[in-house]
């Protein structure tokens, strides 16, 4: 559960924050995947390629440390 404050009758910033936090818990992401009904093989093919993009980005992150 996402929750903000408003303090001093400022709703503009307290809109920025939770955008922010609804961003960070990739609650838009899923809004937008859940508008259109996704077929199995289509999920499946999806979360592959994320499992791949993960992957290659911590294997780059390591390969930076390690000076390659």
């Amino acid at each position: 559960m996402v929750t903000v404050s408003v303090r001093d009758n400022n709703v503009e910033q307290a809109l920025r924050v939770l955008k922010k936090k609804m961003q960070r818990e990739g609650i838009f992401r899923e809004m937008k995947m859940r508008r259109d009904f996704e077929k199995p093989s289509e999920k499946k093919k999806r979360e592959k390629a994320e499992s791949v993009r993960r992957w290659r980005k911590l294997d780059r992150k390591r390969r930076e440390r390690q000076g390659f």
